[in-house]
């Protein structure tokens, strides 16, 4: 049975019912806003205040971009572009996830108390990171499903069976964390939407959520605001345009079990959700 809390730095979340992660990107490259909120911090921390208003339960803060094709984005430029915003969110009283895949980047939050929740695309494959996690007992994990790198992963991107590689990849990378001594309750999942996956792929991972839930036995986390995906589907080729087939695929994730929705929307979202939940 999936457990019903996750363990997040200074927070246990309930995941009874499914939470909102509103995301707030500091990169100016940004696929889903063109880097508007990477202006200032003061803009940045405006837009969390925002999103917590609209009903986010979680903040997750990035300041790399890893939508296809993203530019390489040197470590230090990364940390000044988080620095500023998580040292103020962390003094709120709202789980605090970094978006980051860089075990630099993390020694420097941890050690500062400034996440509660690592956030990483990569799983946790960068050199010391899952070392580094386990010294930190508490902080929330989500690791990520990626076929290749943000630069090159949507060239052709193939499968035998997409389902069941990402389960089998998710799995192992969360009994690599079990072996350094990291606690289940610490860890969600990620099939990682739009990551080396075509619209196809990323349709049978939708559809298959249940399956990759019973599979690895831990919560889900979806993200598939505005991407690609939305786009295709809908022909709405301006990222900022797809919010009602992003708030769409948001139901249907909770619907098939989706624990934690990643997305920029969030009055959308927590508006549909409660109507949602209110008629099963």
């Amino acid at each position: 049975m999936t457990q019903p809390t996750w363990q997040a730095g200074r927070f246990r979340i309930d995941l009874s019912a499914p939470k909102i992660m509103g995301i707030v990107n500091l990169t100016p490259d940004s696929f889903s806003d063109g880097g508007t909120y990477s202006r200032s911090a003061r803009t940045a921390l405006a837009h969390a205040e925002r999103l917590l208003a609209e009903g986010a339960h979680i903040l997750d803060i990035g300041g790399e971009s890893t939508r296809p094709g993203a530019a390489h984005v040197p470590p230090e430029e990364e940390w000044a572009r988080l620095q500023p915003v998580v040292e103020e969110i962390a003094k709120w009283n709202v789980p605090l996830s970094v978006d980051t895949r860089r075990s630099a980047i993390m020694q420097r939050l941890l050690g500062d108390g400034l996440s509660d929740i690592i956030n990483d695309i990569s799983a946790l494959e960068d050199n010391g990171a899952i070392e580094l996690l386990a010294a930190y007992p508490s902080t929330g994990i989500c690791l990520m499903h990626m076929q290749g790198l943000p630069e090159t992963m949507q060239n052709n991107p193939q499968y035998q069976n997409v389902v069941a590689e990402v389960a089998g990849y998710l799995k192992a990378r969360a009994q690599a964390c079990r072996a350094a001594g990291i606690r289940s309750e610490r860890i969600v999942l990620d099939p990682g939407i739009g990551f080396g996956k075509n619209l196809q792929h990323n349709i049978q991972l939708m559809r298959h959520l249940p399956d990759l839930q019973a599979q690895t036995g831990l919560p889900l986390l979806v993200g598939v605001s505005r991407k690609r995906m939305i786009g295709e589907i809908t022909g709405e080729a301006e990222p900022a345009q797809r919010i009602h087939g992003s708030v769409a695929a948001a139901l249907y994730a909770a619907e098939r079990g989706a624990a934690i929705l990643r997305v920029h929307d969030v009055k959308a979202t927590a508006d549909a959700l409660k109507v949602w939940q209110a008629l099963r």
